[in-house]
């Protein structure tokens, strides 16, 4: 209540959410999606190369951001030999990325700098993932909708949590290292990847419900940690985004440090399951 001699007091005027990166968002999803979606189906070594190039992409947004400085004759060295473990896999099965990053490796080693174990990390990493989303899909059609499914749960995630936080905002999930980020957002993105990956999960397999609710929200945690755990490199090297390759996304390392660890989770579930040469299948059938 206020008395009359008391000084007005000024309306406090709401925050204006800036949506000024959605168009450039839903332009480059517009691209980004049927070019996945076809590389998914046809699998084989088009799945291998693009995802050897994407993921050189990613590795070479990882050089420069390690290195501070432009490429060098060894980070191009390095980002060819991470494009070449998609197709080697396809041909030599895990022998052939397996080489190539202890090659690329033991190249980072030679180099030397203070880099040195930021890009061995990176290398190894990368690697890793490259590896997981091949054996994921595999050459069977349980390999697409492996796939569909790891998307549907990662990128329900992300839309949700950045829709969600922007709108809602509120206390701040990890202020320290990524500002923008909020528990709203967080637990949106939680809400909407797991239930959207359920989904999928009740459509595509006759495994138990439960296990496909405990598997999406798993894989939703992990993508938002990810997420984080690339928001605190950048904060380390005191960058905004790793690249702007990506309209309203940033770089590709943006885009895809969601999918890290929710492809590493899968592969181990998926392997711990029916072995290494059936990975979609000990994922979505139990």
């Amino acid at each position: 209540m206020t008395n009359p001699g008391d000084p007005a007091v000024e309306p406090v005027p709401a925050r204006r959410r800036n949506w000024a990166d959605l168009g450039p968002r839903l332009v480059s999803a517009s691209i980004l999606l049927p070019i996945v979606a076809l590389t998914l189906y046809f699998g084989g070594y088009l799945f291998g190369l693009v995802v050897g190039i994407v993921f050189a992409g990613v590795y070479r947004e990882w050089e420069t951001m390690v290195t501070r400085a432009p490429l060098t004759p060894v980070g191009i060295a390095l980002i060819a030999l991470m494009a070449l473990c998609g197709p080697l896999f396809i041909w030599l099965g895990l022998l052939g990325p397996l080489m190539l990053v202890a090659l690329a490796c033991a190249l980072a080693i030679a180099a030397r700098g203070e880099e040195t174990l930021w890009r061995i990390g990176g290398l190894v990493l990368i690697g890793a993932v490259i590896v997981a989303l091949l054996a994921l899909r595999g050459t069977t059609p349980d390999g697409i909708w492996a796939g569909v499914y790891l998307a549907t749960v990662v990128w329900m995630t992300d839309s949700a949590a950045f829709f969600t936080g922007r709108q809602l905002g509120g206390e701040k999930l990890a202020p320290d290292i990524s500002p923008s980020k909020t528990w709203s957002g967080a637990l949106g993105g939680l809400a909407l990847g797991t239930s959207a990956g359920l989904m999928v999960w009740i459509f595509a397999t006759d495994s138990p419900w439960w296990i496909g609710l405990v598997t999406s929200a798993t894989i939703s945690v992990l993508g938002q940690l990810g997420d984080l755990g690339e928001s605190a490199a950048k904060r380390h090297f005191r960058i905004k985004d790793s690249g702007d390759i990506i309209p309203g996304h940033g770089g590709l390392m943006d885009r895809l440090d969601s999918l890290t660890f929710g492809v590493l989770f899968v592969l181990l579930i998926g392997a711990w399951h029916a072995g290494f040469g059936a990975v979609a299948s000990g994922l979505l059938f139990w």
